[in-house]
């Protein structure tokens, strides 16, 4: 009986507090939605620019987010492109190839590293970028490339530990079938085991995505201005959502520039949604495959 009652509040005290943070998220957006949903336009992305021409490239956008956006999209994608590669296969290396002994040492630094404050990661990349000036190259200055490595480096430690886990977990009847069979090791880790885990290794892979369109701290430090237009390259400078808001909200002169502050936080949401959608139908995607392949 009195496991029961434990079992009731228990099972309450859980819904509340889910109840809670769903509030809490369905109460930031509703503000957000209610103070910039009447800034969205045409006008606030592109200004006065053709749209079909901002988006080929052909006309820039003076007082418009189309660069913001251009930006934020290309420092998502660097940043991604440089963490999976190395956190899949430092995840692979931990789960299969790591002894025992030293396992723990490795995890426990990269959980250090997941607890470092982004404005860390920004100083860091700062400090590279004034050493590789001051000694290899008079002519670099904080860019695009710097801030999509160092947030490449500030996501790196949870696609390590989802990878990780997300091998850990599985069955030893699926660890040990292609083994049986005579497939080698590296054999046994690409064609059954990665597969098998891509669900929980993709949800690490979404999580970064999502880190790396809202961190301010570490591009601010290391290439994100307030007016830059479109980046010619990866070593010139870039202009970014986050920062955008950051900026547009410290130093706003009245009230409609308020306004596309909010406007610009609707529009980075919506960037994220997409992002995550788009994981979400590739992770689907992939799982349909595997399981026609099995």
């Amino acid at each position: 009986m009195q496991t029961l009652i434990i079992n009731k509040i228990f099972k309450l005290f859980a819904w509340t507090c889910s109840l809670i943070l769903v509030s809490a998220l369905f109460i930031i957006i509703g503000f957000l939605i209610f103070k910039g949903f009447n800034g969205l336009n045409l006008k606030l992305i592109f200004s006065n620019t053709s749209p079909i021409n901002a988006i080929l490239l052909k006309s820039q956008v003076f007082d418009g987010l189309f660069p913001a956006i251009f930006g934020t999209v290309c420092l998502i994608f660097l940043s991604i492109l440089f963490a999976v590669p190395m956190g899949l296969a430092t995840g692979i290396f931990l789960a299969e190839y790591c002894p025992l002994k030293i396992k723990w040492f490795f995890s426990l630094i990269f959980d250090i590293l997941a607890g470092i404050p982004s404005i860390v990661i920004g100083l860091f990349g700062f400090s590279i970028t004034i050493f590789l000036h001051h000694y290899f190259n008079n002519n670099f200055f904080p860019c695009l490339l710097i801030s999509a490595l160092s947030l490449g480096f500030l996501v790196l430690p949870y696609i390590i530990r989802t990878t990780q886990v997300a091998l850990e977990a599985l069955p030893l009847e699926t660890r040990l079938s292609a083994l049986s069979l005579g497939a080698t090791k590296l054999q046994n880790i690409f064609l059954v085991l990665l597969p098998s885990s891509m669900g929980g290794i993709l949800n690490g892979v979404i999580l970064a995505i999502g880190r790396c369109a809202e961190d301010t701290a570490v591009i601010m430090l290391t290439g994100a201005v307030a007016v830059a237009g479109i980046p010619k390259s990866i070593f010139s400078n870039f202009e970014a959502l986050p920062f955008y808001i950051y900026y547009i909200s410290s130093q706003y002169s009245d009230n409609a520039e308020l306004i596309k502050g909010y406007s610009a936080c609707l529009i980075l949401i919506i960037i994220c949604i997409g992002l995550f959608i788009s994981a979400h139908g590739i992770k689907a995607i992939l799982k349909t495959k595997i399981l026609y392949k099995l």
